[in-house]
């Protein structure tokens, strides 16, 4: 534990800001302080956070006041050059941001397509009562004049298959997270999440030949494309812990995640006109050869550091080096054990999993309810089922801009604003969720309530999701992979346990599938609430990476 060095003289660190005249010992500062200067940021750390913070918090939305007060007082930005940050216009950080989003759009691309894709997959006269449509709700759509085509193969597949084909994604998604992540953090993102993106959109394209040669190999290929992505978003966190000031993460990181939902947003309609007009085929040789496309973008422009960049300003590198010195650790060994120890790490974990059961249970079971509850054609289906989304996008955008300008000002603490925001985009959308079930066959009452449910979640990106870089930056690549290994069990059992529930397609089935994810979703937000914390932990402080200017 390194000693304590706070200025002498009675004064004191406001909201971990500037020094006042009283520890500096004279006006403007003065060698009396021995690190303050005027218009300096300067924040406690290590263990002087340790004893600056009490277990769990100071309530759930504290103001910034000074050190002795309690605060949060994670060093956000160290000394700042006098020019002041690098405009964000063109920057190479943004401009990473910006095709991280691209890869995240196809990621979830091509994780969605085949939801879509399977009600036009289906023989719809299946005799099988495990594929009966509800008769509650009339039909809604009206019939279209456009001859639909019907070229595209059809397979046997009751709901109990159909569950199992959808959830075998993360057969292999769940297997590569943690691994990603200490991959990540020994040897860079930048290979690992291209290539990752690289192998789902190669396995994409064989899924029409898998389904020909049975529901086995088509189950073997979504698992394969789930090892390809399961290693994306760990490689990504490591790639932020390098590559963004403390004060600019939930922007960059909400823009970069925010394609995932702007992914689902194009794909689910797209997808539904492609199978309408044409053949369900063609959905899934569009975007497997998309992906590669953006593979060779990534390859040619991205780098894992800022130091190994070739075409970043000096300015911008010594920005972002000088932001992130006193927060990257230097120790070779990962400290698993304390890192296992940790309870806000399990307060991550357990939110993750939470808001994924709900995430993960809309995410593929979306466009059945809407064919087989509310009774839309699939072209309709398409669009209404990507309406969530949008909103969804909208909010991971705006939010993550609202999240950092509350702590730019010093208005929040860091704590504060994940707490805050995780409890909005979990909670919100577990009320909107349970009270879409109880609106029968009212559809643009159902379609609104599923919107403003899916749209809240997106806060939550800026509250738990980013709470990784806060608590461990040196090691969010490797927490992430585990809370998402946690995360990702929802998208295995989720949709399997939600057909089993409804086997008859009725409204009261459907119900209870929304009063478990609600119910999860909620307890989710509470544990998160109490446990989680804004602070570096002394776990991963052992050892400063202090870059040269």
């Amino acid at each position: 534990m390194r000693k304590r060095d706070w200025p002498v003289g009675g004064g004191g660190v406001t909201s971990c800001g500037q020094v006042t005249e009283r520890a500096s010992g004279r006006a403007g500062g003065g060698p009396a302080a021995g690190w303050a200067r005027p218009g300096c940021r300067l924040c406690p750390s290590g263990a002087e956070r340790s004893r600056a913070e009490p277990p769990g918090g100071s309530g759930l939305c504290a103001m910034r006041p000074g050190p002795e007060e309690g605060a949060d007082s994670t060093p956000l930005l160290q000394e700042r050059d006098p020019a002041g940050p690098v405009p964000v216009c063109c920057s190479t950080r943004y401009n990473l941001a910006v095709l991280a989003f691209f890869g995240f759009f196809l990621l979830y691309a091509l994780r969605v397509n085949l939801s879509v894709a399977l009600v036009d997959m289906v023989e719809s006269n299946t005799s099988l009562p495990t594929n009966t449509t509800s008769k509650v709700c009339p039909d809604h759509s009206a019939p279209l004049d456009v001859a639909r085509s019907g070229k595209g193969k059809k397979y046997p597949w009751d709901a109990e298959t159909q569950g199992w084909i959808l959830g075998s994604f993360f057969y292999g998604y769940i297997i590569t997270q943690i691994p990603g992540g200490y991959v990540a953090g020994r040897v860079g993102g930048k290979l690992l999440l291209g290539f990752g993106i690289l192998g789902t959109a190669v396995f994409t394209l064989f899924t029409p030949l898998a389904a020909d040669l049975g529901v086995g190999f088509l189950i073997a290929v979504r698992a394969l494309e789930g090892l390809g992505e399961g290693v994306t978003f760990p490689a990504m966190h490591a790639m932020w812990a390098s590559w963004a000031p403390p004060l600019e993460r939930s922007k960059l990181l909400s823009i970069s995640y925010a394609g995932a939902q702007l992914g689902t947003v194009v794909s689910l309609p797209l997808s539904g006109l492609i199978c309408f007009y044409m053949n369900w085929i063609y959905v899934f040789y569009l975007f497997g050869t998309v992906g590669v496309f953006w593979f060779v973008l990534w390859i040619w422009l991205v780098s894992d550091t800022p130091d190994t960049h070739k075409t970043i300003s000096q300015s911008e590198k010594e920005y972002i080096l000088s932001s992130l010195k006193n927060q990257l650790s230097t120790q070779k060994s990962v400290p698993w054990k304390p890192m296992l120890k940790s309870v806000p790490l399990w307060a991550i974990v357990v939110a993750h999993f939470s808001y994924n059961w709900t995430f993960y249970t809309l995410l593929t079971l979306l466009p059945t309810y809407m064919k087989e509850i509310l009774r839309f054609d699939a072209q309709e289906n398409g669009f209404l089922s990507a309406l969530p989304y949008f909103g969804c996008w909208l909010c991971i955008i705006l939010s993550g801009q609202i999240a950092d300008y509350l702590r730019e000002k010093r208005r929040f603490s860091t704590v504060c604003v994940r707490r805050t925001f995780s409890l909005i985009g979990m909670i919100g959308p577990a009320v909107f969720l349970v009270a879409a079930g109880f609106i029968g066959c009212d559809y643009s009452l159902a379609v609104a309530f599923l919107t403003v449910s899916t749209t809240l979640g997106g806060f939550c990106t800026s509250g738990y999701g980013i709470n990784h870089l806060d608590i461990a930056p040196s090691y969010a690549g490797i927490l992430l992979g585990i809370t998402n290994t946690f995360a990702t069990i929802p998208g295995m059992i989720g949709p399997v346990i939600a057909k089993s529930l409804t086997p008859n397609n009725t409204v009261e089935e459907w119900q209870m599938v929304f009063y478990i994810a609600a119910a999860i979703n909620i307890f989710g937000a509470f544990f998160f609430t109490l446990f989680a914390s804004g602070e570096v932990q002394d776990w991963a402080l052992n050892g400063y990476h202090r870059h040269t200017n």
